[in-house]
């Protein structure tokens, strides 16, 4: 059952509007502009009936805090208001309410409103998600054959999305980056993962399909993938710039290789100057290659490989990632394991 929350000072109007709406809807009822964020937040109303003259805090201060807040900004609002000025109705309109309601309220209209609105809101989600989805399918396709080119088992760039996601979400629940990091964020970093060895489409056959260890002329080479795939992700960002994740993946592509102590490339940035969707990515991509079978060399077991991240913390990775690390390696080991035997090249 869908919910409405229903914002009104005055307690008629809410009893009033709560009857008509409650045999089809589950309400709501804030009585204050404060409360109502609050409840937003802990219940994510389906859409908001908002009244516009409020002490304190009217409809239109309490629908621009709704708005800068991610979690709730999707919600459509729909004011309701005593005043039938074009000034207003316009004003309403320009601040990104879906509709609005004089009062008092006639139930069928009211009614009639909210089905047109929850409908719509329904369809434009499923409109967005599905071409998310055909997004994601295409990068995902894109990088696997990047992924292939050095002879890679393909999973690479699957398998380090799994490990961003699962870390990303501990440091939401942990409350370790605040101030940097929320679930819209966080999605947007995890798509991001995909392109992060974009770049290794400039490196020479020679030396990505090399069967052993690369020497030093050849490793600084190879170091380049990382400008070349956040070069190709500017411009890719820079045509399509509504497409928010190609920012982060370009971040990635050139920073996934950085050291928390400042040791690593392309840069060597130190600490919190790398990114954090680097960071994040630095750890799950050092991960996935630890625990792979190599033409050099064995895949570390899960002991060694959890021991190896652990003894970078403060030096090759941010600390509270590998905090969070601690918290969910299990399950990271059991996305390891279902891992391809083939070898993987050097990179």
């Amino acid at each position: 059952m869908d919910q409405i929350l229903v914002v009104d000072d005055n307690i008629t109007n809410l009893k009033s509007i709560q009857m008509q709406l409650s045999e089809q809807y589950q309400v709501l009822l804030a009585k204050s502009g404060a409360q109502a964020l609050q409840i937003c937040v802990q219940r994510v109303p389906d859409l908001i009936l908002l009244d516009v003259n409020m002490p304190e805090m009217d409809g239109f201060e309490t629908l621009r805090r709704i708005k800068d807040t991610l979690v709730i900004n999707r919600i459509p609002v729909i004011f309701l208001t005593a005043n039938h000025d074009a000034v207003t109705e316009i004003r309403a309109l320009e601040s990104g309410v879906v509709d609005f309601i004089t009062k008092p309220v006639e139930k069928s209209i009211l009614l009639h409103r909210l089905r047109i609105h929850l409908n719509f809101a329904r369809y434009q989600y499923h409109l967005e998600e599905t071409v998310k989805e055909l997004e994601d399918s295409i990068v995902l396709s894109f990088s696997e054959m990047i992924e292939r080119r050095d002879k890679s088992t393909g999973d690479h760039v699957q398998r380090t999305r799994i490990y961003v996601s699962m870390l990303g979400q501990e440091l939401l629940t942990r409350g370790s980056f605040a101030g940097e990091l929320n679930e819209k964020e966080l999605d947007l970093i995890i798509r991001a993962t995909l392109l992060h060895d974009v770049g290794k489409i400039g490196i020479s056959d020679s030396i990505l399909l090399k069967p052993g260890r690369l020497d030093d002329a050849e490793f600084n080479a190879m170091k380049a993938h990382t400008t070349i795939g956040a070069g190709i992700l500017k411009t890719m960002y820079e045509r399509t710039p509504t497409q928010s994740y190609l920012k982060y993946a370009e971040l990635i592509a050139e920073g996934h290789h950085e050291k928390y102590n400042g040791t690593g490339y392309p840069h060597g940035l130190k600490g919190e100057e790398i990114p954090l969707c680097s960071r994040l990515m630095a750890v799950a991509d050092v991960y996935d290659a630890v625990v792979a079978d190599r033409i050099y060399r064995n895949a570390m077991s899960p002991q060694e490989a959890y021991n190896l991240i652990i003894a970078g913390k403060g030096t090759h990775f941010d600390p509270r990632i590998i905090d969070a690390f601690e918290t969910v390696h299990k399950g990271m080991e059991e996305v390891a394991k279902r891992r391809s035997a083939k070898p993987e090249a050097a990179g």
